[in-house]
């Protein structure tokens, strides 16, 4: 009986351990997490890195609008040629 209990102690700091290394690494992320979208916000305070990001994401818009412009028209040549 006493090393089915000495067993469940150890069975419960193992598991209090590992728990504990997950709720680290995830305090870990969200703290940089909240550390990158201050520092998005504060960049967004300056009008030319804030014309620069939107520059960045309006270009990544339109090439993806490309892309998905030219995997439509192989399917439209794909089924006239069928």
């Amino acid at each position: 009986m006493a090393n089915f209990i000495k067993k469940a102690f150890e069975d419960m700091k193992e598991s209090a351990r590992a728990q504990h290394q997950v709720d680290k690494a995830q305090f870990e992320a969200h703290k940089s997490e909240s550390r990158a979208q201050w520092e998005e916000a504060k960049a967004m305070g300056d009008p030319e890195r804030r014309k620069a990001m939107m520059q960045a994401k309006h270009d990544k818009q339109i090439a993806e609008a490309k892309k998905r412009q030219e995997e439509a028209q192989a399917r439209i040549d794909s089924a006239k040629s069928n």
